[in-house]
């Protein structure tokens, strides 16, 4: 009796013990459940991250993106021939003025490559949108072949016109000459003759705050045969004139004699009196600089060119030079005479300077902007338009305006939308950060035209300007280029057709802010999604760890 009572016990003893282990178990679980609830609400935490970062990003690509651009109407014609199909005039190379003293008073400059060399000064009095021509008188004793012009409005609204005469069989420039308007182009004084013979490339920009005050910029031959310079060493000059092109200082040296082969010089004014020339140094291109392509298309100079920087800080007396990029690769042969021009912009509140080119670095032409923020000491970089790298289409010919409200600008001739890569249109870009991005393009011509319609087609060669235009303020952009849609390959017919573009300006960020809530989006963001990710591992690992404590209970 006693030993069965002794066993019975112990199974009693045994069947008690499993019942408290469970209990004891389900009250660890209860516990660490209740301290779960006590621990902080980490997914909300997560959430929140995720949503501030997100909200960041939106406000930083909305005040920064750049303003919601659109064409206003369709593309008008400046030149009085353009509907005229008995003139087969070759307009090309715009370039335009406003006058500082009436904003509505506009100005267009061309010059003519067909059927005769000359050029073309067009007037416009309510802002671009109609415009008449006005004669340029012929010089005295000169042949009657205007060429290259080039146009500025100095600070009291005097409007100053300088072109070359062409001389001989061989359309060399003979001399300089500047003409003088005050009353916003509409009439032309008599040119006076400023330079003599084999000045190429000649460019004017008048001091906005000096009255009278002129500078000058060209390239001076030394000696010349049939589209090329017989030589290298022909260098940049500079001259300064205090009293409205009656008198000049100068000329002065701006390239350094160590260059050999420079070519198309293009000057700016600082906001404190800087004075800027960018030029091109083509290096050992004897394909362009010596002729070598004899007038014949085919494939660009496979070298490199450097865009350069002279700069003078004392009126032009002397100048220092500078390197921009010397990793350029040019996209076209050309006619050293009249090469494709760098673009040279100036944010005169900021003191930001541009510049732009065409650029064949990644194997086709795109455009290329460089700004600098410290007087021009050191560059960035950009490349401008939104095609995919590499796509076989060319951008080409930029030109880069500053409004007012520092909106940085860039007019261009694109290709993307003809995969031969044949058919021009032409494309506008904008930047609010000071040229380091640039928003989406703006087809800004309203018909695609052929670029192998004008001068020198029957060489393969064509010659469709060396520059675009453009004029942007506040609100509006106003773009001009050289158009062949009236013209025909046995016409060669090429016109000036401008288009207005208007901006609806959205309130902007300073560049901090800017930088501070996009990259602090991002962190936020990406620290969100981490501590979610962490927080569903560890939910995970906590079922896991639940399953194998009941398997092991049991």
């Amino acid at each position: 009796m006693r030993r069965r009572r002794t066993a019975s016990a112990a199974a009693s003893s045994e069947d008690g013990a499993a019942p408290g282990g469970r209990l004891a178990l389900a009250a660890e679980q209860e516990d660490e459940l209740g301290a779960r609830r006590k621990r902080p609400p980490t997914s909300l935490f997560a959430i929140m991250l995720v949503a501030l970062g997100v909200g960041a990003l939106f406000i930083a690509s909305y005040f920064g993106a750049p303003p919601v651009a659109e064409v206003i109407g369709r593309n008008v014609a400046v030149n009085t021939g353009a509907t005229n199909l008995q003139d087969v005039s070759a307009h090309n190379s715009p370039s335009i003025v406003r006058n500082p003293v009436n904003d509505a008073n506009l100005v267009i400059v061309n010059r003519i490559d067909n059927p005769f060399y000359s050029c073309a000064l067009h007037v416009s009095p309510d802002g671009g949108a109609s415009w008449s021509q006005t004669p340029i008188p012929k010089p005295r004793g000169e042949q009657p072949k205007c060429y290259a012009p080039d146009v500025a409005f100095g600070a009291d609204g005097s409007l100053y016109l300088t072109f070359v005469t062409l001389a001989g069989r061989g359309n060399v420039p003979n001399a300089v000459w500047l003409a003088r308007s005050h009353d916003g182009g509409l009439t032309l004084s008599e040119p006076v003759k400023i330079l003599g013979p084999l000045a190429f490339q000649i460019r004017v920009v008048a001091d906005p705050s000096v009255p009278g005050r002129l500078y000058l910029t060209w390239l001076q031959g030394k000696e010349v045969a049939l589209l090329r310079f017989a030589e290298p060493g022909n260098p940049i000059r500079f001259a300064r004139s205090d009293d409205g092109g009656a008198s000049w200082h100068g000329p002065v040296r701006v390239s350094s004699p160590d260059r050999q082969r420079v070519i198309a010089p293009s000057p700016a004014l600082g906001p404190n009196g800087e004075l800027y020339v960018f030029f091109l140094d083509v290096g050992d291109d004897r394909l362009d600089y010596d002729g070598a392509h004899q007038g014949q298309g085919g494939p660009p100079y496979p070298g490199y060119f450097t865009l350069v920087l002279a700069r003078s800080l004392d009126s032009g007396a002397t100048w220092s030079e500078s390197v921009v990029d010397a990793s350029i690769r040019p996209t076209q042969r050309f006619i050293v005479f009249i090469p494709p021009l760098p673009s040279v912009a100036i944010d005169r509140d900021g003191g930001t300077i541009y510049a732009a080119y065409q650029d064949g670095r990644a194997g086709d032409a795109d455009v290329s902007v460089w700004a600098s923020r410290d007087g021009g000491n050191s560059w960035a970089r950009t490349r401008v338009n939104d095609t995919e790298l590499t796509d076989g289409t060319s951008q080409y010919l930029p030109e880069v305006e500053v409004a007012p409200n520092g909106r940085v600008d860039v007019l261009y001739y694109d290709r993307r939308a003809d995969p031969d890569d044949i058919m021009n249109e032409v494309s506008l870009q904008s930047s609010l950060d000071g040229g380091r991005t640039f928003g989406r393009s703006l087809r800004v011509s309203d018909a695609a035209f052929d670029p192998r319609i004008g001068f020198g087609s029957q060489r393969n060669m064509t010659e469709i300007g060396n520059r675009l235009a453009l004029l942007s303020t506040e609100t509006r952009a106003l773009a001009a280029w050289t158009d062949t849609r009236a013209g025909t390959p046995v016409s060669g017919k090429q016109d000036i057709v401008r288009a207005m573009v208007s901006f609806s300006e959205r309130p902007r960020l300073p560049h901090v802010a800017s930088t501070v809530l996009r990259y602090g989006g991002v962190a936020h963001v990406v620290t969100g999604m981490a501590l979610l990710a962490m927080l569903a591992l560890s939910r995970l690992r906590d079922r896991r760890d639940g399953k194998a404590g009941g398997r092991a209970t049991e």
